[in-house]
């Protein structure tokens, strides 16, 4: 079984994917590091030279060779839910997990990300603040379709999303998530 954390660009999935990964002693995968590691470009390269449908199919290949996998922390892009056969996949095999957070708190993390700023190309052609909202909005109703928990992280830092969401898994912990190793957590 897999834990899929899905968001909008600095929700906090590849930060707490890392950390909620070395908690449980799982294998933690960034799809979007995978990309770029195996067409040694970035994303931002990619989607220049080939456009964002490219890009997509590629995500949508990665995610098809992983789904069948166990014990991951699966960090997809923030767009993955977009695509029916990519959330069909991820959740054959996992849980959905939304992390979200505010318009103001994503533009801040955003500011901060060097990589994100150098590395993830508009969406939108907009500015900043614009487009985040604009695609925020349009994607929620993919998010919260696709998600079988969500937790808001605006207020909250790495280590109290991480035991929220092992607080969460014990909680619903229903047959198909018992292979998830929670018992290596004990915080």
């Amino acid at each position: 079984m897999n834990i899929v954390l899905i968001g909008y660009r600095s929700s906090g999935k590849s930060t707490v994917g890392r950390r909620l990964a070395n908690l449980l002693g799982m294998k933690f995968l960034d799809i979007d590091e995978m990309i770029e590691e195996r067409h040694k470009k970035s994303i931002y390269e990619i989607v220049k030279s080939n456009g964002w449908d490219n890009f997509r199919e590629i995500e949508r290949k990665i995610i098809e060779e992983i789904s069948d996998k166990d014990n991951l922390v699966i960090a997809p892009g923030g767009g993955a839910v977009l695509l029916k056969e990519n959330v069909e996949a991820l959740k054959k095999n996992g849980i959905i997990i939304w992390l979200m957070a505010d318009f103001e708190t994503i533009r801040k993390r955003i500011e901060k990300d060097d990589k994100t700023i150098r590395q993830r190309p508009s969406l939108t052609g907009k500015e900043a603040t614009e487009e985040i909202e604009e695609v925020i909005r349009y994607r929620e109703p993919f998010y919260k379709n696709s998600s079988d928990v969500h937790i808001d992280t605006s207020q909250l830092n790495v280590e109290e999303v991480v035991r929220e969401i092992i607080s969460i898994l014990k909680e619903r912990r229903a047959s198909r998530w018992e292979e998830i190793p929670l018992d290596h957590y004990s915080g």
